[in-house]
């Protein structure tokens, strides 16, 4: 809807609120005079019942707390049903219309007389009772959002954060440059007095190079070819041709043949399976010469 509909609504709601105020309005000040009410108190009476009817029903529509407003509307409700009984009974008794009764006129109806007068007479404290707490409740209420409301927003931002994560840009390894390592420097050391002299040159020592991060480029790797597993398990024959039974351990081997240690234990594995075939083998041809 529309703001300017929106104005038109809530002026025609208020319009009409009005004239029923003003025609509550003799009944409940016709009544308060019944009961005992000097003038001014008679004509401040109508506020104190439609009054509150109109607090609770502006209570009703802020307080969001499931059990503030259904509070607000048990008010708004009674209030109502209070009102309707005291209009109800002004039209059935015309002596009390336009004031014309004497004070204690509704006790002569009997038992419903006393009861009229009970209910006449609490609405004023009722109002300061109810009316005070509906304030309270309004001045101290802190709207919030609910579960269906709270709910949306997280897969909302759930969602937003999904949409940043897949498009932000994969990150990208620094690649490290090659660093050139200096070449050797040969050094002129003095001979010692009791050996012949000789020039001796020794390598000075290259200084410790930078720790690159980041993935290793191609230029830098090693230029080694990769060993296939019968390369390997040559390597490892004779290396450990040697060696005894106790020292052909997966560790010594990963050492000698300079592989990872999955493979030396298949390296172990192999070796001892052919030392055990080989035992065998001997064993039977001296059986059998």
């Amino acid at each position: 809807m529309k703001r300017n509909p929106k104005v038109l609504l809530v002026l025609a709601l208020v319009g009409v609120v009005g004239m029923a105020f003003r025609v509550s309005w003799n009944a409940l000040r016709d009544i308060a005079t019944a009961i005992g009410a000097d003038p001014t108190a008679a004509t401040l009476y109508p506020f104190v019942v439609d009054g509150l009817m109109a607090l609770a029903l502006v209570a009703a529509l802020v307080l969001t707390d499931r059990a503030d407003r259904r509070f607000a509307l048990r008010v708004l409700a009674a209030y109502t049903a209070a009102s309707l009984v005291l209009n109800y009974v002004h039209g059935l008794v015309p002596e009390l219309h336009g004031g014309r009764v004497e004070t204690g006129r509704l006790t002569d109806l009997g038992k419903v007389g006393w009861a009229l007068v009970l209910l006449a007479t609490s609405l004023p404290v009722g109002s300061i009772y109810f009316g005070s707490d509906l304030v309270a409740k309004v001045l101290h209420h802190r709207p919030h959002m609910t579960a269906d409301a709270e709910k949306t927003a997280e897969t909302n931002t759930n969602r937003s954060t999904a949409d940043l994560e897949e498009s932000a840009p994969e990150p990208v390894a620094p690649v490290a440059e090659p660093v050139a390592l200096p070449a050797p420097v040969a050094v002129e050391l003095p001979a010692p007095v009791e050996s012949a002299p000789a020039a001796s040159t020794v390598p000075a020592e290259s200084p410790r190079p930078r720790r690159a991060t980041g993935r290793v480029p191609q230029s830098a790797r090693t230029t080694r070819p990769n060993r296939t597993a019968a390369q390997l398990l040559d390597e490892a024959r004779s290396a450990t041709d040697d060696w005894s039974d106790a020292e052909l351990t997966a560790e010594r081997i990963r050492k000698a043949v300079r592989t990872s240690a999955e493979k030396a234990r298949g390296l172990r594995d192999t070796l001892r399976a052919e030392r055990a075939e080989s035992s065998t083998a001997a064993a039977t041809e001296e059986a059998a010469a």
